[in-house]
C-alpha cells in the first residue's frame, strides 16, 4: 500500500476513534485534537483552506503566517475590564486553562497554519462571538466556525453533539438546534475572524470588536 494511502487509512481510524470518544464523553477535549489531526490530510480540510482564502485579508494573514506567542495573563488582567485582553485572561483563569493549553502543531503549509491558528484563537472566538463554554455554547461556536471556515472538524463535532443529545438528553435537542442556527447565521454575516490580528489589539473592548466585525451576539461571557 502506498505510504500516503496508508497514512490516510490511519488518519481515518483516528477520526473514528476520536469521534466515538467525544460522543460518549464530550469533555474529552484531547479527542478533539485527535479528530482534527486525522482530518489534516483529507480533501475537506484542503477545501476549507481554499474557502477562507477567498477573502483578501485572510490571504494576507496566511502569507505572513501570523501567529503570536502565548500572552502574559497577568499583563492582560491589568487592561480595562471591558477589553478583550482582560476578559480573555479572566476567561482562561476561570476555566483553569493556561494561555498555551492547545495541542502544538508545526507549521509546514497552509493547512497546518490554518489548524494551528484556529486552535490558538479558539477562546477569543468564544468571547467575541458570545458563546459560553458549555455544550450548547460549543455547538453554537462550531456552527459559527462552519459558516466562516467550512472547517470539517466543526461539522463532525456538530453531528456528534446532536447525536449525543439524542441518546443522553433528548429534551435538550430543541435548545441545541436553536444555538446551532444562531451560530451559523452569526458566522455567515460577520466579518472573517480568521483575518484578525487579535493580539495586536488586546486593549480594544469586546463591544468595539463586535461593531468592527458586524457580530452582535445574543449573549456574552461575563467574567
Amino acid at each position: 500500500m502506498p505510504l500516503l494511502a496508508r497514512q490516510i487509512d490511519l488518519d481515518l481510524l483516528g477520526i473514528i476513534r476520536g469521534a466515538i470518544t467525544l460522543v460518549i464523553d464530550p469533555s474529552k477535549t484531547e479527542s478533539v485534537y485527535d479528530v482534527e489531526d486525522g482530518l489534516r490530510h483529507r480533501r475537506a480540510t484542503t477545501l476549507a483552506v481554499e474557502f477562507v482564502q477567498q477573502h483578501p485579508d485572510v490571504v494576507a494573514v496566511f502569507a505572513e503566517r501570523y501567529l503570536s506567542p502565548p500572552p502574559d495573563l497577568d499583563q492582560l488582567a491589568q487592561l480595562p475590564s471591558d477589553s478583550l485582553g482582560h476578559t480573555y485572561a479572566s476567561y482562561l483563569r476561570d476555566s483553569g486553562f493556561e494561555a498555551d493549553f492547545y495541542r502544538a502543531l508545526t507549521v509546514e503549509d497552509d493547512v497546518s497554519y490554518f489548524l494551528l491558528r484556529m486552535r490558538q484563537t479558539h477562546d477569543i472566538w468564544h468571547l467575541v462571538a458570545g458563546f459560553n463554554a458549555d455544550v450548547p455554547g460549543e455547538l453554537g461556536l462550531k456552527a459559527f466556525e462552519l459558516a466562516q471556515t467550512r472547517r470539517p472538524l466543526s461539522a463532525i463535532l456538530l453531528s456528534g453533539g446532536v447525536l449525543s443529545a439524542v441518546f443522553k438528553a433528548p429534551e435538550t435537542i430543541g435548545a441545541l438546534l436553536e444555538q446551532i442556527a444562531i451560530g451559523y447565521r452569526l458566522g455567515a454575516t460577520a466579518e472573517p475572524f480568521l483575518a484578525q490580528r487579535w493580539e495586536e489589539h488586546w486593549e480594544r473592548s469586546l463591544d468595539e470588536w463586535r461593531i468592527i466585525l458586524n457580530c452582535q451576539p445574543v449573549s456574552h461571557y461575563q467574567p
